[in-house]
């Protein structure tokens, strides 16, 4: 065991426990944002474990999660929004911490990585996990309310 997958290992597991924690005890706006974190965590914890096993074929899944996961919350977002917009708003503070773990993960990976096709993918991951999380945390607290409204009229 090496330094990449004990750092996954607790990533994934504080994350997941945080994510686990949101759905039992939390109203339905806590259970879509801990949806959102379970991306959130999964991801870099992937590109760790493709590091600390060696497993380049990890990044494919954690690029396939960091595609597919905001486009879920998103679309729950939408589905639920009349239900999400009774509940509390924010979540700002968990949104940033998500976003400066996954920079982390991502700068670390690419040092480790070295100049090449890898290291483009990880970026890529990272982009669309950054990219991703900031505008799946935007949608769920009604940010995008009025293009909503707009396209009603």
């Amino acid at each position: 065991m090496n330094g990449w997958v004990v750092a996954a290992t607790v990533l994934i597991g504080a994350g997941l426990a945080g994510a686990l924690w949101g759905v039992v005890a939390g109203s339905l706006a806590r259970r879509v944002l801990a949806q959102n974190l379970t991306t959130s965590v999964a991801c870099p914890g992937l590109l760790l474990l493709a590091q600390g096993y060696a497993r380049p074929s990890y990044v494919d899944v954690a690029l396939l999660t960091a595609l597919l996961g905001p486009v879920g919350t998103l679309v729950f977002a939408r589905l639920l929004a009349d239900e999400l917009a009774e509940g509390p708003r924010g979540a700002t503070g968990l949104t940033w911490a998500a976003v400066g773990v996954s920079a982390g993960v991502v700068v670390a990976v690419c040092a480790a990585t070295g100049p090449g096709r890898a290291m483009v993918k990880v970026l890529v991951v990272g982009a669309l996990l950054i990219g991703g999380n900031l505008v799946a945390s935007r949608a769920l607290a009604g940010g995008y309310r009025a293009v909503g409204e707009a396209r009603d009229e």
